[in-house]
């Protein structure tokens, strides 16, 4: 399986665990402004790096273009985030899969537009898997169809949300609490803190979008 993991410039505290991307085979990594640092920083050096680096220090930028080799900088003044265009240049890796974390902490506002170019990205391209994570969560945005979800024992909780418009006919099996051809409204936390009871469950529902969050508790 081919993997992309974006790391933004969020808040330290609240990114992923690199160790155990860091030995996988096919693994590629993409450092987003300050992201970039930060991979570094845990003996990860990116594939490429991307963005406007407007956080970083003189000193910080001349670390990181020394160790670097594919660098794409851009102006400040630009139409897309650094997140959007780091998740551009995960798409022509031509992945299994993309990560992304370093985009949940700090502000809220890029934490919207995060999740905002999740979906997007995954409406342009349902053929591969997206999910933003962090040290205790971590977000997916299903299309309508059946997704089966196996045990994670980093992630305890399952919850359910409609993104932008309802979920209709959710069937929810192998969780604690079952649901059979019901409705995820817009605004509704009904579907929160579900449990798988085994090692796989599913979900399938007939159309909507639906963001699933898998979390623990800290």
């Amino acid at each position: 399986m081919k993997r992309v993991l974006i790391c933004a410039g969020g808040p330290k505290n609240e990114l992923c665990s690199f160790e155990m991307y860091a030995k996988e085979k096919d693994m590629y990594f993409i450092g987003a402004d300050r992201g970039a640092l930060y991979l570094l920083e845990k003996g990860i050096v990116p594939d490429e790096i991307i963005g406007d680096f407007d956080s970083l220090s003189k000193e910080e930028w001349e670390i990181i273009h020394s160790k670097v080799k594919k660098i794409e900088k851009y102006r400040s003044e630009k139409d897309e985030t650094d997140t959007d265009l780091a998740l551009l240049k995960a798409v022509s890796y031509n992945p299994n899969e993309i990560l992304i974390t370093g985009v949940t902490g700090g502000r809220l506002d890029h934490f919207e537009a995060a999740l905002r170019s999740l979906y997007k990205m995954k409406a342009q391209c349902p053929h591969i898997e997206h999910r933003i994570i962090n040290s205790h969560n971590e977000i997916s945005i299903l299309l309508p169809g059946t997704h089966t979800i196996s045990r994670d024992e980093r992630y305890r909780y399952l919850s359910f949300f409609s993104f932008i418009q309802a979920v209709e006919n959710v069937t929810l099996r192998g969780v604690k609490y079952e649901t059979t051809r019901e409705r995820i409204e817009v605004g509704s936390s009904r579907f929160t803190s579900n449990e798988l009871v085994g090692e796989q469950g599913y979900i399938s529902f007939s159309s909507g979008i639906c963001l699933m969050i898998r979390s623990s508790d800290l």
